[in-house]
C-alpha cells in the first residue's frame, strides 16, 4: 500500500523567527492520523531567521537527525560539542539520558533550512552522543547514499534504531530502487524539485508512505533531493 501525504496537508507554525511544517504531530500541532510512521517520529521542516535560533533546552532517549538544505545550522551541546552544519553534512545527536542543545543561524542575511528528523531509539538510557559526517554531492548524485544505520555501515552515522535513512539527489534519466522487507515500513521524503515514487509523482514537500511493499523505485527526477527511510513496523 501506496500513500501520498501532501506537502500542504502538513502542520504548519510561524513564530516569525521560525517558521516550521510539521509532517508529524508536533507541539502546537496534533492530528492522531499523523503521529509517526513506523519507528519515524518527527519530520519538522524548519526555516530559521537570520540572527536567531532555538536555545538551550532538553531532550532524552530520541534519535535525533539534522539535514542541512541551506544556510548552516549552529549547534553547541552539554557533551562539549560546538558544531557548524553546512549543507551536505548530517548530524546525528543520541539524546539517551539526557542531553541540552541549542541551534542558531548566526547568518545576518540568510535563512537557515533544514530538516530536523526524530527516531525512536531501539534502547533506552543510552550514554548520550554526537556524530557529523560530511556526504559529497557526487555521492547522492543519481544514487541513493546510505548516511544513517544502526551499524554505521558505508560511513553513515550511527543510530540506536532499527532504521536505515538514505539521500539521493535524481534528475534527467537518473533512477534508483530500494528492496524493502514486506514487514517493513518505508517513507520517502521529497526536499526540492519532483519525482515519482513507484510511478506515483511527488512535489518539495511531499511524501510517500509504503506499507507491505517490498520495492521502492524513484523515476523521472527533476531537480529532486529525497530522503528514503527503511523503518522497523
Amino acid at each position: 500500500m501506496l500513500t501520498v501525504r501532501k506537502a500542504q496537508d502538513r502542520g504548519y507554525a510561524d513564530h516569525g523567527w521560525l517558521k516550521s511544517h510539521h509532517s508529524f504531530s508536533f507541539a502546537g500541532y496534533y492530528d492522531p492520523a499523523h503521529m509517526g510512521w513506523g519507528n519515524l517520529r518527527v519530520i519538522n521542516e524548519d526555516r530559521i531567521a537570520p540572527g536567531t535560533g532555538f536555545g538551550q533546552h532538553g531532550h532524552r532517549d530520541m534519535e535525533i537527525i539534522s539535514y542541512v538544505l541551506s544556510g548552516e545550522l549552529a549547534h553547541q551541546d552539554s557533551m562539549g560539542n560546538r558544531q557548524t552544519i553546512p549543507p551536505g553534512d548530517v548530524q546525528r545527536m543520541s539524546a539517551g539520558t539526557g542531553v541540552t542543545h541549542s541551534e542558531f543561524n548566526h547568518a545576518k542575511d540568510q535563512t537557515t533550512h533544514f530538516l530536523q528528523i526524530w527516531i525512536e531509539p531501539n534502547a533506552m538510557g543510552v550514554v548520550p552522543g554526537y556524530q557529523q559526517i560530511t556526504v559529497a554531492r557526487s555521492e547522492k548524485r543519481g544514487a541513493l547514499r546510505l548516511v544513517a544505520s544502526p551499524e554505521g555501515d558505508m560511513g553513515s552515522v550511527t543510530v540506536h534504531a532499527d532504521a536505515r535513512v538514505y539521500a539521493g539527489l535524481f534528475d534527467a534519466g537518473e533512477q534508483a530502487e530500494l528492496a524493502l522487507a514486506p514487514e517493513r515500513k518505508g517513507y520517502v521524503h521529497l526536499l526540492c524539485g519532483t519525482l515519482e515514487v513507484n510511478g506515483l509523482p511527488v512535489s518539495a514537500g511531499d511524501a510517500v508512505l509504503l506499507d507491505h511493499e517490498s520495492l521502492i523505485t524513484l523515476t523521472k527526477g527533476r531537480d529532486a533531493e529525497v530522503l528514503l527511510f527503511d523503518l522497523a513496523a
